[in-house]
């Protein structure tokens, strides 16, 4: 597909005309009606509760849940996905499910990544809905066990109604609760959905293009604490994009994440289950050959590379116990996988194997740390 191809897209007018008149509306009325007439502590707290509300909904519905199948849900919990995810304005989970799917598997690719970052801030952004693009049409035919489920297909068939509905008769409800019809409207109506649009949309643009890639360098996705601070986790996009079907996007204990703190509540509460989180050695793993690569590169841009013998032999020694750890870890992970499956299986056989699987993590997390030296004596 050309350039002349893309230009030649079609205007969509519909997304242009709702991006933006509700961005032109909230610059203007929302400040107007403050200045005028003020709002009150529980507009506030209501714009708070339904941005929170969206914004879960996203993460750990249309995303973690329904995109990537990182756990399993009850129906009450995909209903209050469904329904706030639709207030979201970002379509229905079948179109939401299915961009995304075709985005992780052409990931960077120009032609077929619906938001490919590597087409600019815009395009990833915001741009990428406001025409017609070929990248951008649904492929239903990666959603089909979601097509399967009646919860998602009712929602399919009734989103326009339930997203109008949602829009405009939750904040209505909540103003005639609160004595300010108007301000609720302004605030958890209007001001709620711009930004909980833009702050979406920052995970597609911003961390692609901003932040680390300790995991992988293979794509754009960066891990970015700042996007992951506004966007309820999903910020750790390198991490993400390299372990799709973890539930976790920050999966150290410090890393702001209340999408992976969210599902574990509901966990806890009896309507999830069946979390899938990948083995911390894997993410060790990915973690260090990402670190060897960059040592590689490191010592072939050296000018003095063919008198650097002693640093190569260490990266050989350290590749090599690298190498070793990672074959072991497979063994004792395949032994312990076959003693939890007998049911007359020893308990004291598989404590001995799990505690030999946390010795390689810990391990491995050492030469981590020696490889970090490594590469700060190669500059």
């Amino acid at each position: 597909m050309t350039e002349s191809d893309w230009s030649a897209a079609t205007r969509n007018w519909v997304t242009t005309l709702m991006f933006g008149l509700t961005a032109l509306v909230a610059a203007v009325a929302v400040p107007w009606y403050g200045l005028a007439h003020g709002y009150s502590g529980a507009d506030w707290a209501w714009f708070a509760i339904v941005l929170c509300a969206n914004g879960l909904s996203i993460t750990c519905g249309y995303h973690r849940l329904f995109a990537h199948a990182t756990y399993e849900a009850r129906p009450a919990l995909k209903l209050f996905y469904l329904l706030f995810g639709a207030m979201a304005l970002q379509n229905s989970v079948l179109v939401w499910a299915a961009g995304h799917r075709v985005h992780h598997r052409y990931i960077d690719d120009t032609e077929r990544d619906p938001y490919c970052a590597r087409r600019g801030f815009w395009f990833s952004h915001i741009g990428w809905m406001l025409h017609n693009y070929p990248s951008g049409e649904p492929d239903f035919s990666t959603v089909r066990e979601l097509q399967a489920d009646p919860l998602v297909a009712w929602q399919h068939r009734h989103y326009l109604t339930i997203a109008l509905a949602m829009n405009f008769g939750v904040p209505l409800l909540l103003g005639l609760a609160t004595g300010d019809v108007l301000g609720c409207l302004l605030l958890a109506g209007l001001l709620r959905l711009v930004v909980s649009h833009h702050v979406t949309f920052f995970i597609n643009s911003l961390a692609h293009m901003f932040g680390t890639r300790p995991y992988t360098e293979d794509n754009t996705a960066r891990d970015n604490p700042v996007v992951a601070l506004l966007t309820f986790g999903e910020g750790y996009h390198n991490f993400h994009h390299m372990f799709a079907h973890d539930y976790r996007n920050g999966v150290r204990w410090w890393q702001w994440d209340p999408s992976k703190w969210f599902i574990n509540l509901m966990r806890w509460a009896g309507l999830a289950y069946g979390l899938k989180s990948v083995p911390w050695f894997r993410i060790q793993r990915a973690r260090l050959e990402t670190q060897f690569r960059r040592a590689e590169a490191a010592l072939e841009r050296r000018p003095d590379r063919a008198t650097l013998g002693h640093l190569r032999a260490r990266m050989a020694e350290e590749y090599a116990a690298f190498t070793s750890a990672v074959q072991a870890w497979t063994q004792l992970r395949e032994q312990w996988l076959q003693s939890t499956r007998q049911a007359v299986a020893d308990r004291w056989e598989r404590s001995i194997l799990q505690s030999r699987l946390r010795e390689l993590e810990r391990a491995l997390g050492t030469q981590q740390r020696r490889l970090r030296l490594l590469c700060a004596q190669l500059g």
